[in-house]
C-alpha cells in the first residue's frame, strides 16, 4: 500500500499523538492470533482488521449457526452452515484486503497449541470453555507470549491481560479450572448480544496498545456488569 493510501485509510489513528505514523507501521507489521471466531472473537477480529493488523490468524473448528447471529457480528445469514473461519475470512477481506488472514480450521489442543501459538506476537483468547482457556494460558507462559483474555455470560464479562512483560497469568488468579459441572455457559443461560461487543472491544484495545507500546496495566482483572452498568477492576 502506498504511503498516501496508508495515511488516507488510517489517518484517524495516525492523528493520535501516541500512535502516529510509527505506531501505524507497528500495527501493520504485527502478527496476532485470535482463538475463537465467536462472540468475543467477532469484535476483536473486526477492530484488529479495521486497524490494519498485518497478519491476523483466526483459529476455530466450528460452523456458523443461526443462534450465533445475535452476538457474532462478523457472520451473516448467508454464512450459516459455513465454517466460522471461512466466514471470518470473508468478513476481513471485505473490510480490509491488505490484512493477511490465516485461517486455522482445527481445534487448538495439546497436540498443536505450541506450534500454532508460536507463530504470533500476541494471543487473544476468545474461547468458550475452561479447558481451552487453561491450555492457551499455559502455552503462552511456556512460549512467553502475551495473552489477552476474555469471558462472557448473560450480562457479565471479564477481561484481563496475562503474561505481559513479566505480568502474572491465569493460574496466578485461578490456580485450577473449575469442574465442568460447576460452570454455567451461554448455551444454558444465554448472553445479551451487545455484551461481547463491549468486552471484545476492550480486548482489541489492549492488543493495539501492546502493539504500539502504550501503557498496559497487568495483574488486573476487569469485571463488567452490564445490567447494573458497573465496571470493577481487581488487582491480583
Amino acid at each position: 500500500m502506498k504511503s498516501k493510501d496508508i495515511f488516507a485509510r488510517y489517518s484517524r489513528q495516525i492523528f493520535i499523538e501516541e500512535i502516529g505514523l510509527e505506531g501505524q507501521k507497528k500495527i501493520m507489521l504485527s502478527k496476532v492470533l485470535v482463538v475463537g471466531a465467536g462472540g468475543l472473537g467477532s469484535p476483536v477480529i473486526q477492530y484488529l482488521a479495521a486497524a490494519g493488523t498485518g497478519t491476523l490468524g483466526v483459529a476455530d473448528f466450528d460452523e456458523v449457526e443461526l443462534h450465533n447471529l445475535n452476538r457474532q457480528t462478523i457472520h451473516t445469514e448467508n454464512t450459516v452452515g459455513a465454517s466460522k473461519v471461512k466466514s471470518a475470512e470473508e468478513f476481513v477481506k471485505n473490510l480490509n484486503h491488505q490484512v493477511k488472514f490465516i485461517g486455522i480450521e482445527i481445534k487448538v489442543d495439546g497436540s498443536n497449541a505450541e506450534k500454532i501459538l508460536s507463530q504470533y506476537d500476541i494471543i487473544v483468547d476468545g474461547s468458550d470453555n475452561f479447558t481451552s482457556r487453561y491450555l492457551i494460558n499455559d502455552t503462552c507462559v511456556k512460549l512467553n507470549k502475551p495473552l489477552v483474555y476474555g469471558s462472557i455470560l448473560g450480562f457479565s464479562g471479564q477481561v484481563a491481560v496475562f503474561n505481559y512483560k513479566g505480568g502474572k497469568n491465569l493460574r496466578d488468579l485461578f490456580p485450577e479450572p473449575p469442574f465442568d459441572e460447576d460452570v454455567p455457559d451461554c448455551d444454558s443461560l444465554g448472553v445479551l448480544g451487545a455484551l461481547p461487543g463491549i468486552a471484545g472491544s476492550m480486548m482489541a484495545m489492549q492488543v493495539l496498545k501492546m502493539i504500539t507500546g502504550l501503557p498496559v496495566h497487568t495483574d488486573q482483572f476487569t469485571i463488567i456488569d452490564a445490567l447494573n452498568w458497573r465496571f470493577q477492576t481487581i488487582d491480583f
